[in-house]
């Protein structure tokens, strides 16, 4: 699947997001308090984050090109700023221990999709592994698939202290079945506390950094905080 002019569609959107919803720019957290609807979910938040509304589907979004990675290719890179760097094999990243999960999903296009049954290895676990240093402050994740027509790839940022949250997974199942190749396939992270896009797709490498490092979308106008009780979508910096 190949949409060349799909980032650009997207960026025109976010601008355009920029000007009709200035409520949701450059949000300042101080002294607010989550907002949405529902009962509260394990972490004490309202169920449905604020600007969102439930789906029972799971849309497909990316870049514009899905990648097909074989098992036997897959390759996962950590590095950066640790102790141990290492990369891990298919195989390798199966004997990783493994936990089971339920969490919800919410994209910044104003969709959530509820209790989803994931299966996969700690975002946690890996860290561990790499035993980051204490320079390192925060995350940067880079996947298999790139902007149509570049070598420009898919990239997110994340706190280390975001990113070691227990409910933030690599993940390799979805509903008991192999998570589907247009939703990252074999391997993707999720971030049930954040927008999923701070999730990356088809995840190929892992960096650990002092300095915070803006990734794709970040760079294109949404939020680099990404925090979907306060309506944290888009930054215009």
């Amino acid at each position: 699947m190949h949409k060349p002019d799909l980032v650009e569609r997207r960026r025109k959107y976010i601008q355009r997001q920029l000007e009709l919803h200035r409520n949701s720019v450059d949000v300042s957290f101080a002294g607010r308090r989550p907002e949405g609807a529902g009962p509260p979910n394990r972490h004490g938040m309202p169920k449905l984050p604020v600007g969102q509304h439930e789906v029972e589907n799971w849309p497909v979004l990316d870049l514009g090109e899905q990648p097909d990675i074989d098992y036997e290719a897959w390759r996962l890179e950590v590095g950066g700023q640790v102790e141990n760097p290492f990369a891990l094999s298919w195989e390798q990243f199966m004997s990783l221990p493994q936990v089971d999960d339920v969490s919800d999903f919410h994209c910044v296009t104003t969709w959530s999709r509820y209790d989803n049954h994931w299966r996969g290895v700690r975002f946690k676990t890996i860290a561990e592994l790499a035993v980051p240093s204490e320079q390192a402050r925060f995350v940067l994740c880079t996947s298999y698939d790139s902007m149509p027509g570049t070598s420009i790839p898919y990239t997110t940022n994340l706190p280390l202290a975001r990113a070691i949250e227990d409910d933030v997974l690599l993940v390799h199942q979805w509903e008991g079945r192999p998570l589907p190749r247009e939703h990252g396939g074999p391997c993707r992270v999720i971030t049930p506390q954040l927008y999923a896009w701070k999730g990356a797709k088809w995840i190929r490498k892992i960096e650990f950094l002092a300095d915070d490092h803006k990734g794709f979308w970040e760079v294109r106008g949404y939020s680099n905080t990404a925090e979907p009780w306060f309506n944290d979508r888009y930054s215009s910096h």
